[in-house]
């Protein structure tokens, strides 16, 4: 399958409000796609309607399933974790496991509790006695040891501490992702996961304002550092937008001539969320 998610004029309302509007996208097997925006851009009305969650206009197909009439089967091939995410408090880690094991035919609890020995969570420890830390790291055991083949994340590391969130996205990359599973993370952290992703996908109230992989980024977009004098030329140049450096600007471009902005300044590739932020606010 070329494409793991195929979706066509996907809608999505309540009552004026157009929380998803009208959006075509696809996601391909094996990519890692970051899904920014704001928050009430609509990430997580899009990421409910994929796992069949949410009632929808348009055409959405995910693994080849329509999540809306196909949902029991879909989930047999798909996981999640949301930011509001909750495990049942009076559980000790190895009921979950058992629990796990009895409703989940893909999954295997040996490599759940392989998982487990290298964090502090001990099996006969109760839920509700686990830092959110360790809670985290309880659902990505349950959720590395299914054999699934798409990974939906939504804000799986807010309110952690940088160093819980890093040893998170690690694990996630050299325990889970190989090239026939793909993964899509919602999350506010964009500098954390940029290394990880292969493609992106910015949201602005419901709408799509973005959807390219890590390549085509690199090959439209380039950043340019200039100071002094030649950070105002730069700004002279039509750009989609600009933020302060030390002594000078960061200007932003879309498919221009890269030769014409060498003698300004210092050319790299925007960071993920710098170009999001001139998409969505221009000059700053």
């Amino acid at each position: 399958m070329e494409n793991v998610v195929e979706a066509r004029g996907v809608s999505r309302s309540y009552g004026d409000l157009k929380a998803v509007d009208n959006i075509d996208f696809h996601v391909p097997t094996g990519s890692v796609l970051g899904l920014i925006g704001p928050n009430g851009a609509g990430k997580t009305t899009l990421l409910r309607a994929l796992l069949g969650l949410n009632q929808f206009d348009g055409e959405l197909e995910v693994l080849g399933k329509d999540p809306r009439s196909q949902r029991a089967q879909l989930m047999e091939q798909v996981c999640f974790i949301a930011d509001t995410a909750v495990l049942p408090g009076w559980m000790r880690v190895e009921q979950l496991l058992d629990y796990a094991s009895g409703v989940h035919p893909r999954f295997a609890r040996d490599q759940a509790e392989a998982f487990l020995r290298d964090t502090e969570v001990k099996l006969s420890r109760r839920v509700r006695d686990l830092s959110k830390g360790m809670m985290v790291q309880v659902h990505l055991a349950l959720v590395m040891a299914i054999d699934a083949r798409l990974l939906v994340l939504d804000e799986p590391t807010l309110g952690l501490d940088i160093l819980v969130r890093k040893r998170f996205f690690e694990q996630l990359i050299s325990d889970y992702f190989d090239q026939e599973r793909t993964i899509i993370i919602s999350t506010h952290q964009v500098d954390e996961v940029q290394n990880i992703l292969t493609d992106v996908m910015f949201l602005n109230h419901g709408k799509l304002v973005l959807s390219r992989s890590m390549e085509q980024i690199e090959a439209q977009f380039v950043q340019l550092n200039a100071v002094g004098e030649s950070a105002v030329k730069a700004q002279g140049i039509p750009h989609l937008g600009s933020h302060s450096i030390l002594g000078g600007k960061a200007v932003i471009y879309e498919d221009i001539e890269r030769a014409s902005l060498a003698p300004l300044g210092e050319l790299r590739t925007p960071s993920v969320s710098d170009l999001f932020v001139a998409m969505m606010g221009g000059d700053q």
